[in-house]
């Protein structure tokens, strides 16, 4: 959560709107915990079904609410999990996503990244790894957030 708020310059009214957006009416002060670093005396863990809700507000944020109301959020997250729901919130496609991992100097085929997106229990199905995760999330920070080139001499 930290990290998407951070590629989109998200401000603490915005990134509450879009816990509200999905489900979960939260105040400064709680987000604020969540927010914090691990080594900080007040960080608390983000709950997976809170980091659901906030991914499903980014989701009806940019792509608008569904006809059936807010999806239930789920109660375990996974990698994979918060990887698809990104890629819904950005309307990505495969090709989006592999040029965003080539901005975190990550080469991936689309047959790897695909198996990201597999049912757990398919053949084919891969777990996303924290590192991979992690590329992913530098990648479009890159790309969302780049940064102002520097005056040439």
């Amino acid at each position: 959560m930290r990290r998407v708020r951070y590629m989109f310059d998200f401000s603490d009214p915005i990134t509450l709107e879009i816990f509200k957006l999905g489900g979960h009416e939260s105040t400064k002060e709680e987000l604020h915990t969540w927010l914090a670093r691990e080594e900080e005396d007040n960080f608390v863990r983000c709950p997976d079904e809170i980091l659901a809700r906030f991914l499903n507000g980014l989701i009806i944020k940019n792509r608008g609410a569904r006809e059936d109301g807010i999806p239930e959020p789920e109660s375990k997250m996974s990698n994979n999990i918060v990887l698809r729901k990104l890629k819904i919130a950005l309307n990505l496609q495969a090709d989006d996503l592999l040029a965003m991992l080539k901005l975190a100097d990550l080469k991936v085929s689309k047959h790897e990244l695909s198996a990201l997106f597999r049912r757990p229990g398919h053949k084919n199905y891969r777990a996303c790894l924290d590192q991979f995760l992690r590329s992913v999330l530098d990648g479009m920070t890159k790309h969302y957030r780049p940064t102002k080139a520097k005056p040439s001499k």
